[in-house]
């Protein structure tokens, strides 16, 4: 990039920062609790002494798993892109005329190398959960899920990747701003087909047939000014026995889903407030938001992606100082996820922040739609003991990897709630 074109695009990157700094000032429920606070937190969120020692006993295995796989994960993305590494591997790889199938090929064996780097601390991971009677996976059906997860990335991955190698091909000035707009349409594309692309790879999903259940939920969406002609249910039985619920898509591929162990184990009274909980999304177009920022966001990552592998000390550690045009190249492809993948590590405390304050406003819209606290933190308590949740986890872990308020903020949400009613 020549000195203009850097300067053009730390003003590109300003101000795509300054719009997505200013949207999620504005449309983020900052405050949990409007016009209340939050009761006093019980860490234990109410559970009985041995639902906390198994929580315990399960998080002192999964969570240093987690932790190292990610730490391995991000180590083995740096290793490769940011060492000539990399680009060596991808020199060797075929098809070297046409590289847009030699891009793909390098997105698809570094995600297989990453996956394979993390099999000695996700095998134990399986293992964990199956001690802890989380998982009803088969091994084959674990492997399936793996093999389920590669393609999934890779597809994802490869089509980011190409829109940033095309654009830099192009080469014509203003070409970062062109690719960073573009990847940026890629997420709200992909959050648009994801319920009907993506989330049929794992699951399954057929209408709910519990006819009593179904009209309460239909009246009760009614109730909210909702309209929602089928509630789906996901069969994710078939590999673990946590209960769970989520709203994914917007406009015409908005769907709400609840799990089969959620109503297996649930009662229907519990139900009613888990899919409160997802109207409350519905109701504020929480996806739609989320989906907005995420483009926002990843404009500003793919620019400064950009000018870090401007630098020419990035290039040499990259090995492709001296291609013309490295990012164009599929050499870069190593270089790219490297960045990515430690840009995404640090991005992570900023997003779970605002998913914890979207998934905040949706707990309190669950409890005034349906008026029943006390069902609430029942209900808290129940997805705790089902999920092993730890209520009241480290504040690093929290912060860094909570996508949700804690179990035990959750309750004293619910009471700060009842105590804001009483006044």
């Amino acid at each position: 990039m020549s000195a203009a074109e850097r300067r053009g695009a730390w003003a590109w990157l300003a101000l795509t920062t300054t719009a997505t700094l200013v949207v999620a000032a504005l449309v983020v429920p900052w405050d949990w609790l409007p016009g209340g606070e939050l009761a006093p937190i019980d860490p234990t969120g109410g559970l009985p002494a041995d639902v906390l020692r198994a929580i315990a006993d399960y998080r002192d295995l999964a969570v240093p798993l987690g932790l190292a796989a990610t730490g391995v994960s991000v180590a083995v993305a740096l290793l490769f892109g940011l060492t000539p590494w990399g680009a060596r591997l991808v020199r060797r790889l075929p098809a070297r005329r046409f590289w847009p199938v030699q891009v793909v090929l390098a997105v698809l064996v570094l995600v297989v190398i990453g996956r394979v780097a993390v099999l000695p601390l996700s095998v134990p991971a399986e293992l964990a959960r199956r001690d802890a009677g989380l998982s009803t996976l088969t091994w084959s059906g674990w492997a399936l899920d793996v093999g389920r997860g590669v393609l999934v990335q890779t597809v994802a991955t490869a089509l980011a990747v190409l829109v940033l190698v095309a654009c830099a091909r192009w080469g014509r000035r203003g070409w970062w701003l062109l690719a960073s707009a573009a990847v940026g349409a890629l997420v709200v594309a992909g959050s648009f087909v994801y319920p009907v692309l993506v989330e049929p790879v794992f699951n399954r999903f057929t209408p709910m047939t519990d006819e009593p259940l179904r009209t309460s939920l239909v009246r009760l969406a009614a109730a909210d000014g909702i309209e929602v002609d089928e509630v789906l249910v996901a069969d994710a039985s078939r590999r673990t026995t946590t209960l769970n619920a989520y709203v994914s898509g917007f406009g015409s591929t908005r769907r709400i889903v609840v799990t089969d162990t959620l109503l297996a184990d649930a009662p229907d009274d519990e139900v009613r407030l888990v899919v409160a909980h997802e109207l409350g999304h519905a109701g504020t177009d929480d996806v739609l938001t989320g989906t907005v920022l995420g483009a926002t966001s990843t404009m500003v990552g793919v620019t400064l992606l950009v000018l870090l592998a401007g630098t020419g000390r990035v290039r040499r550690w990259a090995g492709v100082e001296g291609l013309p045009r490295p990012l164009g190249r599929p050499e870069a492809v190593p270089m790219v996820l490297g960045l990515a993948a430690i840009g995404m590590l640090l991005a992570l405390p900023a997003e779970n922040l605002v998913s914890r304050a979207f998934e905040a406003r949706a707990d309190v819209h669950s409890v005034a739609l349906t008026g029943e606290p006390t069902t609430f933190e029942a209900m808290q308590r129940r997805l705790a003991t089902s999920n092993l949740s730890d209520p009241d986890p480290p504040w690093l872990l929290q912060t860094w990897f909570g996508s949700h308020p804690t179990v035990a903020e959750r309750i004293a949400l619910a009471e700060g709630w009842v105590a804001a009613e009483v006044r």
